[in-house]
């Protein structure tokens, strides 16, 4: 099986091959849209900014591409921020293979933004990426916007408000939190998304 991590101007990349290492996969990290075509798998990670992240994507030659994928594609962090609409993130459009856009947490009281630590996630619908997790599984997270609770949502956590820790369209399926700092839990989801049929 060929597995791909897309070069989005992220900086989790070195932590996302070695918790895929750690489950017997070799990736490549590239951005190459014919490398990005051919995979089995491809992992859209991010780290950082909405705007900057679809800029280097455009520079890349890789808007259409991504778009047009039909093997299993799974983004993380900002890189499933991304699969939306837009985000209220510098008021970009991404790439819109997920209805919906992305929001800044309201400023509240005794609310720490951005939402950075541990909660648990709980199933909304049935998706073979929350095959095996214990219940409820706990996640990391770091993100200062979130994607509200939608027809894509498969899971969901709250920090004030309820938003998608998960979701799914089509072959594209998106964590909000980092697997790979997500202890077993998180090696439970990337694990899952390698054995997708």
């Amino acid at each position: 099986m060929s597995l791909v991590i897309i070069d989005s101007g992220g900086a989790n990349i070195a932590s996302v091959r070695f918790a895929l290492g750690r489950l017997g996969a070799d990736s490549t990290f590239t951005a190459d849209p014919a490398q990005i075509r051919s995979a089995d798998r491809v992992i859209l990670p991010g780290v950082g900014a909405a705007a900057a992240a679809m800029e280097h994507l455009r520079e890349q030659g890789l808007v259409d591409c991504i778009r047009q994928l039909t093997q299993p594609v799974l983004g993380i962090c900002l890189g499933m921020q991304l699969l939306f609409d837009g985000s209220d993130e510098g008021d970009v459009d991404c790439l819109g293979v997920i209805p919906g856009r992305l929001k800044h947490f309201p400023e509240t009281p005794g609310l720490r933004v951005p939402h950075m630590g541990w909660n648990a996630a709980t199933t909304v619908r049935a998706d073979p990426l929350l095959q095996d997790l214990p219940e409820p599984p706990w996640f990391y997270f770091v993100h200062s916007y979130y994607a509200p609770v939608s027809e894509a949502t498969i899971a969901a956590t709250r920090h004030g408000l309820s938003f998608s820790a998960m979701v799914q369209r089509d072959n594209f399926r998106g964590a909000q939190f980092h697997p790979e700092r997500s202890a077993e839990a998180g090696a439970q989801v990337l694990k899952n998304f390698l054995e997708l049929t």
